[in-house]
C-alpha cells in the first residue's frame, strides 16, 4: 500500500480484516516483491509531490506498466487515470486505466455525502459509498469495463464510481470508511488472477 498520505491506515484495516498482509510503501525498495498495490485517498496533488520527493514516481511507473495489480481510490482513482481536468499542470498520472477524471468533480469537503451503489459483479446488495471530495469520471476509454454507476440528480448523467481496466480497479469513494469489504475482497482475487 502506497503510505505517503490519505487513508493509509484505514485501508490497511480493511485488508486486515480479510487476513492479508499489507506492506506500506514509502521508498523505491518497498516495491519489489508486491503481489498488489493500493493507493488510497488523499489529497492527489500533495500525492503527487511526495511521489516525486520520494523518489517514487519513476520506479512506480514502472511497477504499473509491468501489469501490477492495483487499487486505486479517490485520489488513487485520479493518479492511474490517463487524462486529469481541474489538476495542477504538473499533476501526475500514471495513465494505466483508460478515464478523463475530473478532480474534486462531485463538489468540496462541503459538498461530500453518502450513498449506495449497486455492483452487479458482487452481488444483490447494494455497496454502501463515501464520497468525499471525490471525482467525476467524464469518459472512459473502450477497454474499461465500468463496474457500477452513481445515479445523477436533476437530468445528470449517470457516472461511472468503479472501473476495471485489466490488473487495474478504481473507485470514486472510500470504501476503506465502510465496513463492507467486498470491493477489497475483488481485489484481492484480483492479484490471485495475476500471481495464477
Amino acid at each position: 500500500m502506497l503510505a505517503l498520505q490519505g487513508g493509509v491506515r484505514e485501508h490497511a484495516a480493511a485488508f486486515a480484516d480479510l487476513g492479508e498482509h499489507v506492506v506500506e510503501v514509502r521508498r523505491p525498495a518497498d516495491l519489489q516483491g508486491l503481489a498488489g498495490l493500493v493507493i488510497p485517498g488523499g489529497e492527489s496533488t500533495t500525492l503527487s509531490l511526495l511521489l516525486g520527493s520520494s523518489g517514487l514516481d519513476g520506479p512506480l511507473t514502472e511497477v504499473l506498466q509491468s501489469g501490477l495489480p492495483t487499487f486505486g481510490t479517490c485520489a488513487g482513482m485520479i493518479l492511474l487515470a490517463t487524462d486529469v481536468l481541474d489538476g495542477r499542470p504538473d499533476q501526475l498520472s500514471f495513465g494505466v486505466i483508460d478515464l478523463t477524471i475530473r478532480r474534486n468533480g462531485y463538489g468540496r469537503q462541503a459538498a461530500s455525502f453518502e450513498g449506495e451503489v449497486l455492483v452487479p459483479a458482487l452481488g444483490d446488495v447494494p455497496l454502501p459509498a463515501v464520497f468525499i471530495r471525490a471525482p467525476v469520471v467524464e469518459s472512459s476509454g473502450p477497454d474499461v469495463e465500468v463496474l457500477a454507476t452513481l445515479r445523477g440528480e436533476g437530468g445528470a448523467p449517470d457516472r461511472p464510481v468503479i472501473c476495471r481496466q485489466g490488473p487495474v480497479l478504481v473507485a470514486a469513494f472510500h470504501p476503506e470508511l465502510t465496513a463492507d469489504r467486498r470491493l477489497q475482497r475483488l481485489f484481492v482475487e484480483m492479484t490471485k488472477e495475476e500471481r495464477r
